[in-house]
């Protein structure tokens, strides 16, 4: 699954300070393996360089339309 700009997404790094967080992609990058790359900002700062397999899409809640009635 590729992600766009301002998709909500949390990192799953152990090795990163943000690990468990959700941020906002704001850049996508493409390696020139043609994979792409993230830059994620979070509350207290951002990090670059995030390959797709270490991101989840946070589902957006009230998506449903329908229930407010």
């Amino acid at each position: 699954m590729s992600f766009e700009k301002g998709d909500v997404v949390v990192l799953n790094d152990e090795h990163s300070e943000f690990d468990g967080e959700e941020g906002e992609i704001t850049q996508v990058m493409e390696t020139m393996f043609g994979d792409p790359n993230y830059t994620i900002v979070f509350e207290e700062g951002q990090e670059a360089g995030i390959p797709q397999d270490q991101l989840e899409l946070v589902e957006e809640a009230g998506g449903d339309d329908e229930d407010e009635a």
